[in-house]
């Protein structure tokens, strides 16, 4: 699957969908591919705080369990319910319906990675 362009993308594999300062994240498809079938999410609370790169949530498959790593500084502001009882949307539609949370950042990390980066970095 191609990585979508006017995303930005990390080296964890989180995916960010921007508008205005609030950032829809999500795992890439090759993340959730390596992952195998999702099977389980554990997401923040909504109200909690991330901290850039700390670990925010946790993602269980049938082969591994995966941290998911806040890309930004923020404020929860939503959770995907449907993810938390359907988790295997993440495998489905990882960058539409399989989005994990919404974030209220306080600003953009200049690491980020374009779709083009990223396919370079798990060259795909």
């Amino acid at each position: 699957m191609a990585n979508p362009a006017g995303l930005h993308y990390t080296k964890e594999h989180e995916w960010l969908k921007v508008d205005g300062d609030v950032a829809t994240i999500g795992i890439t498809a090759y993340a959730a591919d390596k992952l195998g079938d999702v099977v389980f999410v554990d997401l923040p609370k909504v109200g909690a705080r991330t901290t850039y790169m700390k670990i925010c949530g946790e993602i269980e498959s049938t082969k591994s369990v995966g941290e998911l790593y806040s890309p930004v500084d923020g404020e929860v502001v939503e959770i995907n319910g449907a993810v938390v009882g359907s988790p295997e949307l993440v495998n489905q539609d990882a960058f539409g319906g399989g989005w994990l949370i919404k974030v209220r950042f306080d600003a953009l990390p200049a690491d980020l990675l374009s779709a083009a980066e990223y396919d370079a970095l798990t060259g795909e």
